[in-house]
């Protein structure tokens, strides 16, 4: 386990804290005046490859030979030019730091980050740290790499767990949930939803699927599974009969057969490693999912309680009668979906690079 500490003064800028895999919903930005929570479990940090925030530079201005060095293999609207590897921690784990007024940035009910490191040391002002806790962003702090150092603490050690350890261990990720709301004249409410977890992950996952299918229709297992992907996959992909097939895979599962193109398999949340299997499902493709969700898929649980109403405090959930499902079919994250597709190398192929120039308001709208 580390501490992280300044790197002018040393002082010490967190608890003691062990090391995860960056969540897919990092970057993600949710509805409007929506009241997201805390990005990091306590005690945990990830650290994100990709640099975040401003300066920013429009793809015009970048040679493609550098965007490729950078691993973005397709065009996007602009670049962050900031650095990268920023450790992201839950805003609770910090210690020894200040706020900076001045960079509040332009943030509608919170603090958004947008112009740069917004919190500093307590003992000699450097800008270590950038606080992001505004509406509609998930809530957290990002150390900035070149302003801190990790430190090893002695003695103390992180158990990593085997996959078998995880199933038993690891909770779920329910598929909808009550989405809390700022602004209105009755202040906060809620509404059911489908979860914004399952919308990044699925942005992602839809992403490397349309790699997979190497331009061919695919076809995913039906009930939940087919609700998230099938209909996107149908609309990106060429109309006809499917040529390949994806499962759910990982462990505790059946082994794939030889004939599955594709696996949907969990990333082990510690180390952020795909579950890969042996024998010939091995030559299949991983489309990766977080832990959490692919055990619901797997496993999923007959219903959820839901907000209270009437006469019962807002904030109770109740479990009677059963939950109503979201008022509208499931869309994928097409943030989450565009920032992984540019970042896969077949993205170059020209049939994707097609999908890709496509992807306007009109078309897209239906499924993102």
């Amino acid at each position: 386990m580390f501490v992280f500490i300044c790197a002018r003064c040393g002082a010490e800028l967190t608890v003691t804290l062990s090391q995860v895999s960056l969540p897919p919903h990092a970057r993600q930005k949710y509805g409007n005046g929506v009241q997201l929570p805390v990005l990091m479990e306590s005690g945990t940090f990830a650290v994100d490859p990709d640099p975040w925030g401003g300066p920013w530079r429009m793809w015009d201005e970048i040679d493609p030979g550098e965007a490729e060095a950078r691993g973005i293999y397709a065009p996007v609207y602009a670049l962050s030019d900031s650095t990268p590897g920023a450790i992201v921690i839950a805003p609770g784990d910090i210690r020894g730091t200040r706020l900076i007024p001045e960079k509040r940035g332009g943030a509608c009910c919170g603090l958004d980050g947008a112009e740069g490191p917004n919190m500093a040391c307590e003992v000699c002002d450097l800008p270590v740290a950038t606080r992001v806790d505004d509406c509609s962003l998930w809530q957290a702090v990002r150390l900035s790499s070149d302003a801190v150092r990790r430190v090893l603490v002695d003695g103390v050690h992180t158990a990593l767990f085997s996959w078998t350890e995880l199933v038993e261990r690891a909770e779920s990720t329910p598929p909808f949930e009550p989405i809390g709301t700022w602004g209105g004249r009755s202040g906060s409410r809620h509404y059911w939803s489908w979860s914004p977890q399952w919308e990044a992950a699925a942005g992602q996952a839809l992403a490397h699927l349309l790699v997979a299918s190497e331009g061919q229709p695919v076809k995913v297992p039906g009930g939940l599974t087919a609700d998230v992907f099938q209909r996107a996959l149908d609309v990106l992909l060429p109309a006809g009969p499917p040529t390949r097939h994806a499962v759910l895979a990982g462990p505790g599962e059946p082994s794939a057969s030889a004939g599955v193109d594709i696996l949907l398999v969990p990333v082990h949340p510690q180390t952020g490693q795909t579950w890969t299997p042996a024998g010939p499902a091995a030559s299949a493709y991983p489309v990766p999912l977080p832990l959490g969700v692919w055990l619901w898929l797997v496993s999923p649980e007959p219903y959820l309680s839901v907000p209270a109403s009437g006469g019962v405090p807002e904030d109770v959930l109740r479990d009677d009668p059963l939950p109503p499902r979201p008022n509208h079919l499931f869309r994928a994250d097409r943030g989450r979906f565009e920032h992984t597709l540019v970042r896969l190398p077949a993205v170059r192929s020209p049939w994707i690079r097609t999908i890709l120039e496509n992807l306007t308001q009109g078309t897209a709208a239906d499924i993102f």
